[in-house]
């Protein structure tokens, strides 16, 4: 038998190794967990304001508290994976993840339930980049790690179709609370199922910069901080926050010049078609995330729809997700990423200008089931060719980081959604609720042509 180099270089796994198929589940459930805390949280929204009496700021705050973390340490994550050895950041991330969850059932006010998600944001952060990392070390072979991914990406990719419909029926059954126990026995599943040797990944010697790290973290939480409180017409807070982000921005900044392990690799950021691509991922998390947590508080107080109903009307918007990423892999396969890109981005467009008109017009579920309909294949497309283009475009030897910092620009175009859609909703109907569902139209439109342009050279 021969030995085949692992991803951090050291002869680690045989070539007739045939994969371990629980483990591979356990990695992929791990991902399904976190990616279900993003999208399970949106039906309950209604009955969160009741119970901890608070506004749509609080709310924003409940999602981008998680939304927030998870993005900023996304960056540096894949780091500390490499150093610390993939398989124990991924155990302790699902370990605090589950507890963190059980935290978040137990919360007796809102900034307590705030400050436990942003724990669980780091927690996530921790498992996706060393989810990876196991799995290629798993896998050794390309072929058979490339059909591992697969697995792992549909497993994960249930959850967006999941979360609404499982949180509406957890909602109607035991109320807000019960979104957050339901996580305690599946990140225990996912320890058991991850136990083993197979997945022990070395220890490296990479370098992690925790000040560049803090400073992200703080431009983007202030930024965050900015929009919500435009929301409110706080403006004298809008100010305080908007420059306190510029000087935390302006501070990563200098610190990334100076820095010898730098978050974002320069390099990376100089390859062609890298912007344009992170650019459409960060405005693709926008509208979906932004929509999901716009709708059911329109569901709720215009169609008057309970947690369960809500979930279903979701429908349109989740199941292209199940349905249409294998005829994304087709296309990407046969004629590359640019053709479902750019149609994505388009559909995402003609998605938002139907559920803005729905908004505004007090149309009947049926319009905004098309709206939700074209944002789900819109998204079904973009995302599965997204990470193939950008990997693509960057420099040899960056497509690790490429990757990550993918991850990362999307979560950051989640929270900026969440921020930016729940403030121009808090304006009041219909014009609020109208230019909120807008505004990914036009952000999905400015970054789809400004990829199709750059790829088209």
């Amino acid at each position: 038998m021969t030995t085949v180099e692992s991803p951090s270089g050291g002869q680690t796994a045989r070539s007739g190794r045939s994969g371990h198929p629980v483990a591979l589940l356990g990695i992929s459930l791990g991902y399904f967990m976190v990616l279900l805390d993003m999208t399970v949280l949106s039906v309950a929204e209604p009955d969160l304001a009741a119970s901890l009496h608070t506004s749509v700021a609080g709310l924003q705050w409940a999602t981008t508290g998680y939304t927030v973390v998870f993005g900023a340490l996304l960056l540096t994550a894949g780091a500390v994976a490499d150093r610390h050895g993939a398989h124990r950041v991924f155990r302790a991330g699902v370990a605090v993840f589950g507890l963190g969850s059980l935290l978040c059932a137990l919360a007796p006010a809102l900034w307590a339930l705030v400050g436990v998600r942003a724990v669980l944001g780091a927690a996530a952060a921790a498992c996706v980049p060393a989810s990876m990392a196991m799995i290629a070390r798993l896998y050794p072979d390309p072929a058979r790690r490339t059909r591992a991914v697969a697995t792992w990406a549909a497993v994960s990719g249930a959850a967006v179709a999941a979360g609404p419909i499982a949180g509406g029926a957890l909602v109607e059954l035991a109320g807000w609370r019960a979104i957050f126990l339901v996580n305690v026995p599946l990140a225990l599943l996912v320890l058991a199922t991850t136990a083993g040797r197979a997945v022990a990944c070395p220890r490296g010697e990479r370098r992690v910069d925790w000040t560049a790290q803090l400073a992200v973290c703080a431009a983007l939480a202030l930024l965050t901080d900015a929009l919500i409180a435009a929301g409110s017409e706080s403006w004298v807070h809008v100010a305080v926050s908007a420059v306190a982000a510029v000087l935390a921005g302006a501070a990563f900044a200098l610190r990334e010049r100076r820095s010898a392990a730098p978050v974002l690799d320069p390099a990376l950021l100089r390859g062609r078609g890298v912007r344009t691509g992170l650019a459409v991922g960060a405005a693709v998390n926008f509208a979906l995330t932004g929509d999901l947590f716009v709708l059911p508080l329109l569901l709720r107080h215009d169609h008057h729809l309970g947690p369960i109903a809500s979930g279903l009307a979701f429908l349109p918007l989740t199941l292209p997700f199940a349905l249409n990423p294998p005829l994304t892999g087709r296309i990407v396969a046969r004629r590359g990423p640019r053709a479902p890109i750019t149609a994505g981005a388009a559909l995402l467009t003609a998605g938002g200008v139907v559920l803005g008109w729905a908004a505004w017009a007090g149309a009947g579920y049926g319009v905004l089931a098309l709206g939700l309909l074209l944002t789900g294949f819109g998204v079904s497309f973009v995302l599965p060719a997204l990470a193939a283009a950008v990997i693509g475009a960057a420099p040899e030897g960056t497509a690790g980081s490429a990757g990550g910092v993918l991850n990362a620009a999307r979560q950051t175009g989640a929270t900026l959604g969440v921020a930016a859609m729940g403030a121009l909703t808090g304006l009041g109907a219909p014009a609020g609720p109208a230019a909120a569902l807008l505004l990914p139209a036009v952000l999905c439109a400015a970054a789809g042509g400004w990829f199709a342009r750059v790829s088209s050279r």
